[in-house]
């Protein structure tokens, strides 16, 4: 392992341990923090991807319950991730979990459509994972995922202002050192939200100058993702010089 894998370790283990001393309350019913759980493949897919400096970080928001939630890796689709990325591990299971959102690993039946839009647009546009990763390196803002008592995903922006303040500090810290260990020339925010906290991270990172951009978020919740997929990415990934 080179030393900036070790250093992305590292840094993701302070992230680990600072978001599961975090406390939630209502809206939150259960918190999944799957760098504590699925720290096996997260490591796996750190030690295999995040060596050396990388030209362009793409920025993702907080896992998906059949992402990353399932597989430790950021828009973990598990087809994607046993096939395309070739990572495969022991994932345990949340402390408290929600019987709608039960936590299987890589036996989960369930397609992440984000995570398979992401990693497939990425295949088309690169082939192997070893060519995309030579310049690229992909990873989540937040490694937290939130449901409420029925078993609905809660975002990041729908926390109160007193807990989003909480998350903010600790995941800031982790992208400022992410940022400062792959040194890259061109941040890509996966939709929106992401693409605010990277102009957020930049900003507090003087004398480094940086293109920012966002890539469509992939979410079959967005009429433009399912309408121009994967079309409209390419064409953005083609105007921020990265294809």
């Amino acid at each position: 392992m080179n030393d900036t894998a070790a250093a992305i370790l590292k840094a993701t283990a302070a992230l680990r341990d600072g978001t599961e001393k975090l406390r939630f309350e209502s809206p939150v019913h259960v918190t999944y923090n799957p760098l504590t759980y699925a720290w096996g493949p997260h490591e796996q897919y750190v030690r295999t991807y995040g060596n050396g400096e990388k030209g362009h970080l793409f920025l993702g928001m907080n896992p998906g319950p059949f992402g990353m939630a399932q597989t430790g890796v950021p828009f973990g689709e598990v087809d994607a991730v046993v096939n395309w990325l070739h990572i495969r591990g022991e994932v345990g299971r949340p402390e408290h979990t929600h019987p709608k959102r039960p936590v299987e690993g890589f036996g989960c039946p369930r397609s992440e459509v984000s995570g398979r839009r992401l990693w497939g647009l990425f295949a088309e546009a690169f082939g192997t994972a070893e060519n995309f990763f030579r310049h690229n390196y992909v990873a989540n803002y937040c490694p937290l995922i939130w449901m409420g008592a029925t078993g609905a995903n809660i975002t990041p922006d729908k926390l109160p202002a007193e807990q989003r303040a909480a998350v903010d500090a600790v995941c800031m810290e982790h992208l400022l050192s992410l940022i400062t260990i792959l040194n890259p020339h061109t941040l890509v925010g996966v939709g929106a939200y992401a693409t605010q906290k990277l102009r957020d991270a930049a900003s507090r990172l003087p004398g480094k100058s940086f293109t920012i951009g966002t890539l469509l978020h992939p979410s079959p919740a967005s009429p433009i993702a399912n309408k121009l997929w994967p079309e409209r990415p390419i064409q953005q990934l083609k105007e921020l010089g990265i294809l």
